[in-house]
């Protein structure tokens, strides 16, 4: 089986989906791994093929390294990647300028998921927009803990960790109840005696307290439009995103280039999945 006789598209898919490295490829076709790399390189991955139609978009982007990320959008209906940038910046620009392509390219899109950038939804008054509710758990843990000590604090959590599995009206109630029970505690200030200046004294309380009531109206737009299919999180995107950094493991060090090709490829292969 000398190099000649390799199949391209055979040998992309060993390499990009069966996790093998150039070493392991060159052994098994008997010929240098500089061919290997050579002729995944000259191999383009088809491109994926996709019918515009109706649309819930979920969205969001990952990076590696500080620089270099992929912003992508894909639809939670059919649960196929239908648009991705490359990008240095997560952006309420991009977003935007994404949407606006898509639905140039035909699609219909009545309802956006996403991780709770500020700004965002207000780009899409035209829109349902749901706040990703996994991530407004995430928010709230920031600034309390994952063990807070302060029993307000405790009861938060407890409400907060209910987010995703209780509905609209519960979860109203018991935040409702609990901002009652502790407005006087959010209220507390301290005197600085050296500035006499105060501050809020439970500052990280307020500020998921305050995390929470701002997206409120948000974080179950999925239930006031149960008909829509609007997922409640951004999970089908996050469990996308780590199969591909998994994929990715497997191939450490090759170059910027190459990376991109097999970003693009695991794409383009969910772009015209059944």
């Amino acid at each position: 089986m000398g190099g000649k006789r390799i199949d391209p598209a055979i040998l992309w898919r060993e390499y990009s989906e069966l996790k093998q490295t150039y070493a392991q490829l060159a052994e098994r076709y008997g010929c240098s791994p500089r061919t290997i790399k050579r002729k995944l390189d000259a191999y383009a991955p088809p491109k994926g093929t996709a019918t515009p139609g109706r649309s819930v978009v979920v969205m969001d982007t990952t990076y590696w390294g500080r620089k270099y990320g992929v912003m992508l959008f894909k639809d939670a209906i059919t649960g196929r990647d239908l648009l991705w940038y490359f990008v240095k910046n997560e952006t309420n620009a991009l977003y935007a300028q994404g949407i606006a392509e898509l639905e140039g390219m035909g699609y219909e899109i009545p309802a956006l998921v996403f991780d709770g950038r500020k700004g965002l939804p207000s780009m899409f008054p035209d829109k349902k927009v749901q706040l990703c509710q996994f991530h407004q758990q995430k928010t709230v843990r920031k600034y309390i803990t994952k063990h807070p000590k302060t029993e307000a604090a405790v009861e938060l959590k407890e409400i907060v960790d209910l987010l995703t599995k209780t509905d609209k009206e519960s979860f109203e109630g018991m935040f409702g109840q609990w901002c009652a029970k502790w407005d006087g505690y959010l209220r507390e200030r301290t005197t600085d005696p050296e500035t006499g200046k105060s501050h809020y004294t439970h500052k990280k309380l307020r500020s998921a307290y305050l995390s929470i009531r701002r997206n409120l109206p948000l974080l179950f737009t999925w239930y006031d439009n149960i008909e829509m299919g609007i997922p409640n999180t951004t999970n089908l995107i996050d469990g996308h995103f780590s199969q591909l950094k998994r994929m990715l493991r497997n191939h450490n060090g090759m170059k910027r280039k190459r990376r991109n090709k097999l970003v693009i490829g695991f794409f383009e292969a969910s772009r015209s999945a059944k």
